[in-house]
């Protein structure tokens, strides 16, 4: 028997890694039985995206399919692509995953990658690159950002992105410290995650029923150095 190793860094609690995966599927995104799921996410985080696969086969995906960015490949491009290449982008993939949402596909995104890649290279590129994505993926996003289907994002403690938010400690500290706020935040530094994420909700719906209830026409917060109204 073949055995493949997790990949899981020395400095992330892979208990706490594969909660996660199973707060972004069973909470985050409440995956349905039956219902496939796209999923994008990048080289780095493929500890992480290994994981939410096999929890989304569990809760009963019909089917995952995956699709990998890679930092070192998205510097090739703009190092060494053809100017006009710039001005394209990916329509056929764009408008099989606007089809998939069509048929009311799932959409998870894990993030992981460097949030400053390309910071060195030509705006310009970047610039015409961007657009090119934002008007192939327009009819996929609209899905999204109208919430017709059900989606979420959930966050991979890379290095590099570890060494831009800790930047005197080491390596292996940078990647502990990012993983810990990650883990706090998604809730999953508990026991009982699932259990903690459905009373969090449920206290917060019972706050907004109450706000609702009293139809305020406004909240006004006071305190030392804060004078804020909000309505």
């Amino acid at each position: 028997m073949t055995t493949h190793s997790r990949g899981v860094s020395a400095t992330i609690d892979p208990v706490k890694l594969d909660r996660l995966a199973e707060v972004a599927i069973k909470v985050g995104l409440q995956l349905q039985p039956g219902q496939d799921l796209v999923l994008t996410s990048s080289i780095a985080a493929l500890p992480l995206t290994r994981r939410i696969v096999e929890h989304a086969y569990k809760a009963g995906a019909g089917l995952v399919t995956p699709i990998f960015n890679d930092d070192e490949m998205t510097l090739a491009r703009f190092r060494y692509g053809a100017d006009a290449g710039f001005d394209h982008a990916a329509g056929w993939l764009y408008e099989g995953m606007a089809k998939a949402f069509a048929n009311n596909a799932a959409r998870l995104a894990v993030r992981g990658e460097d949030p400053s890649l390309l910071s060195a290279q030509d705006p310009a590129k970047v610039a015409r690159a961007n657009k090119a994505n934002s008007i192939a993926y327009q009819p996929a996003l609209e899905k999204i950002t109208g919430f017709d289907i059900n989606w979420n994002i959930v966050a991979y403690p890379d290095l590099a992105w570890a060494r831009q938010v800790f930047p005197g400690d080491t390596d292996d500290v940078a990647v502990a410290k990012l993983a810990d706020a990650i883990f706090a935040a998604s809730r999953v530094d508990v026991d009982d995650p699932i259990g903690n994420w459905k009373a969090h909700n449920a206290a917060l719906r019972s706050r907004t029923e109450w706000l609702n209830g009293h139809n305020f026409h406004a909240l006004h917060f006071t305190g030392p150095g804060t004078d804020l109204t909000v309505g």
